[in-house]
C-alpha cells in the first residue's frame, strides 16, 4: 500500500509541476482556473483508476508488455515514463539504451553515433542485442513487465522482438508533421542531471486549436541545457521521412493481431494526460485475469 501511495502522489506532483509553470493553466498570482483544477482532479481519478486496474492484472499473475510507437519527437517518452509508473514496470527506452551505449563510449557506441549523426536509423542487431540484454535482465530482477518506446520501427523488428517476449498491446501516438519537427528541433537535455525538457511554445488556430506550452527547465539546469547533434532541422526531417517509410508495415502487423490502438496527440501534456489515462484504462480493465 505505502508503494502504491508514493506511485500516485508522485503522478500528482509531476502532473502539477508541469501545469503550474505554464500560464495557460496558472495564471500568475490567480491560482488554478476552475477549468485546469477539473482537468487536474480528472487525470487523478484516472490515475488512481490505472493504478488499482493494474495491481489487479499483476496479482493474477500476468505480464504487463505495453509498447508506445510513434514518430520521433511525438512524445513517446514523456507519456511513457509517467504511465508506467503508474502500471509498476518499467520504461525501457530504446533511445536511451542507444544513448547510454554511445555516452560509455564503448566501440559499439561510436559506431551507433556514427550512423545516428546522419539521420539514418540503426541496424536491426544493433538495437536487438542491447534490448534483448535489457528485457532478460528485467525478468531476472522480477520485473512485472516493461512498457517499451522506440521499437520495433520495422516489420522485421517486431519479427525478432516476438522471439523473445510477448507484447501484449501496441498503442500509436500520432502528431502532425510540421509540429513534430518544430518540437524536435527544440529539445533539451541537462548534461548534469539527465533529465529531457522542450523550448518548443506551439499554438496553431483551428477548431480545437493545438497549443503546447513549452517544458521549461528549473534554474538549477538553464545553462546546463545542450542540443542533440541529430536534432538538427536537416536530420529531423531526414528521421521523420524514413520513419514514415517503415512505420506503416509495423502497424500493420500489430493491427492484423488485435493489439494496435492509435491515439491523436492535439494540445499539451495537461490535456493529453486524462485522454490517454482513459483509453489505457479502457484496455487494461478489458485484459482476461
Amino acid at each position: 500500500m505505502q508503494r502504491l501511495s508514493r506511485s500516485i502522489i508522485s503522478h500528482r506532483a509531476a502532473f502539477a509541476q508541469v501545469v503550474s509553470a505554464n500560464s495557460l493553466y496558472a495564471p500568475v498570482g490567480a491560482g488554478w482556473s476552475a477549468v485546469a483544477q477539473r482537468r487536474h482532479k480528472s487525470t487523478d481519478a484516472l490515475a488512481d483508476e490505472l493504478v488499482s486496474a493494474c495491481d489487479e492484472l499483476l496479482a493474477a499473475g500476468k505480464r504487463i508488455n505495453w509498447v508506445f510507437l510513434g514518430a520521433p519527437g511525438v512524445g513517446k517518452g514523456t507519456y511513457a515514463s509517467r504511465i508506467s509508473k503508474l502500471m509498476k514496470i518499467p520504461h525501457i527506452s530504446a533511445g536511451d539504451l542507444v544513448r547510454d551505449e554511445i555516452k560509455r563510449g564503448t566501440e559499439l557506441g561510436a559506431r551507433m553515433s556514427e550512423i545516428t549523426s546522419k539521420g539514418q536509423l540503426l541496424p536491426d542487431a544493433m538495437i536487438l542485442d542491447i534490448l534483448k540484454g535489457r528485457v532478460e535482465k528485467g525478468i531476472e530482477e522480477g520485473e512485472r513487465g516493461f512498457l517499451l518506446d522506440g521499437f520495433p520501427r520495422t516489420e522485421a523488428q517486431a519479427e525478432e522482438l516476438r522471439k523473445f517476449t510477448e507484447v501484449q498491446q501496441v498503442m500509436n501516438l500520432g502528431l502532425r508533421e510540421d509540429i513534430l519537427v518544430e518540437k524536435c528541433c527544440a529539445r533539451r537535455v541537462c548534461k548534469e542531471c539527465g533529465k529531457n525538457f522542450n523550448i518548443a511554445d506551439i499554438y496553431h488556430p483551428g477548431d480545437p486549436p493545438i497549443v503546447m506550452p513549452p517544458l521549461n527547465p528549473p534554474a538549477g539546469c538553464e545553462d546546463k541545457m545542450e542540443q542533440r547533434k541529430d536534432d538538427t532541422e536537416e536530420v529531423v526531417k531526414a528521421r521523420l521521412q524514413v520513419y514514415k517509410d517503415n512505420s506503416v508495415p509495423v502497424e500493420e502487423f500489430y493491427r492484423k493481431s488485435g493489439m494496435l490502438t492509435d491515439f491523436e496527440i492535439k494540445s499539451g501534456i495537461p490535456e493529453t494526460m486524462p485522454r490517454i489515462l482513459e483509453v489505457i484504462l479502457g484496455i487494461v480493465r478489458a485484459t482476461p485475469k
